[in-house]
């Protein structure tokens, strides 16, 4: 019985050295996974964009205004950045217009003077992870160091939201990378190795049809993936459904990145000859692809090489899109470059998909 266990052990371990690809990937891969994820996950969040204004007109600015926006753009942690960039508005409309869009993420309105009967308003973008506490316990501490003591009244725009549905959106992306992995690029390769692929050739079934319809099949799988777990978010985790229009908008987001995900993969798996080299490869890709899309934590928190990775990063914009419709009830005017970036992406991967396929199956 030892003879037999042994000689199996030997062979197992001959193939496995006989595989550099396969050692390299398991060497890199924990490397790769402690660089990605411990600074993905451990930045030190700086910089927030908020922005000050006062309810009185700007004809001079208080000395309550004057000094508290002084101090917010100094205040800091020690050996770090600002944690605030300081945009100062003349009128509260327009700060409150520029929180809306998400171009800041907090507005800070100032009485004309320090008084019992002037509380000091804070309006927060709730619906980032972190953040809101950030800015408000910041605030609350540079009021404080100034001397201000007035009662501070703190509005988030878009209600409490916990972080199960914050990371449930990022979740939607997730499960598509998955499903198309799984149903697009491994059955691809398993057709291949039974034959069936080959099998197609002998028909009157042109070759792009072949790709188009592997693409096709792909994409529908990952879409049945997608809006089965926007489900989940909905009646599990209590993400807020606003309108059909709403809805309408995240399907469309949903089949975008699907079409662009599986065209990609596609390309990928028609590289690799067998499931386990092409799982390596991609399951490294899907790392990358979703620590570095915000899912899990604001993109804000990164480091400046890691922001790099998300600006050419599908999957950012998808999170970012979707976010924006479920979590914050914003339009085209605000998910537009998200669009663009993905209906580019998904272009692109449509034209490498095919031409990598084709390729194989001359």
């Amino acid at each position: 019985m030892i003879r037999g266990a042994y000689a199996i052990f030997e062979r197992d371990i001959r193939k496995f050295l006989r595989s550099p690809f396969f050692i390299f990937m398991t060497l890199i891969f924990p490397l790769v996974y402690l660089v990605i994820f411990g600074n993905a996950m451990g930045g030190t969040i700086v910089h927030i964009p908020i922005g000050v204004t006062q309810e009185e007109l700007f004809k001079n600015e208080t000395p309550l205004f004057a000094g508290t926006v002084d101090a917010l753009a100094q205040a800091h942690e020690r050996n770090k950045p600002p944690l605030f960039q300081v945009t100062r508005y003349v009128d509260e409309e327009t700060a409150k217009l520029d929180l809306a869009t998400g171009r800041i993420m907090a507005v800070l309105v100032l009485p004309p003077a320090v008084a019992p009967a002037n509380p000091i308003r804070i309006y927060l973008d709730s619906s980032e992870y972190m953040i809101p506490a950030l800015i408000q316990s910041g605030i609350t501490s540079v009021l404080m160091q100034t001397g201000v003591h007035s009662e501070v009244l703190i509005q988030n725009i878009y209600g409490k939201i916990e972080y199960i549905q914050f990371f449930g959106v990022g979740v939607i992306v997730m499960a598509i990378f998955m499903t198309t992995m799984m149903g697009g690029g491994n059955a691809l390769i398993r057709d291949r190795e039974m034959g069936i692929i080959e099998g197609y050739l002998v028909t009157p079934v042109r070759r792009s049809s072949i790709v188009l319809g592997m693409i096709a099949s792909g994409t529908v799988k990952a879409f049945i993936a997608g809006v089965f777990v926007l489900l989940i978010d909905i009646f599990v985790a209590g993400v807020p459904v606003r309108s059909a229009t709403d809805i309408l908008m995240v399907l469309a987001v949903i089949f975008i990145i699907c079409l662009g995900i599986n065209s990609l993969v596609i390309s990928f798996a028609s590289r690799f000859s067998n499931q386990s080299a092409y799982s390596s490869v991609v399951a490294f890709l899907n790392l990358l692809l979703f620590m570095t899309s915000g899912a899990f934590y604001p993109v804000i928190g990164m480091p400046d090489w890691l922001r790099w990775i998300t600006v050419i990063n599908p999957e950012a914009y998808a999170v970012h899109a979707l976010r924006s419709i479920i979590l914050r009830g914003q339009g085209l005017e605000v998910m537009g470059v998200d669009l663009f970036a993905l209906g580019i992406f998904s272009v692109a991967a449509i034209i490498i998909g095919i031409t990598s396929f084709r390729r194989t199956l001359e």
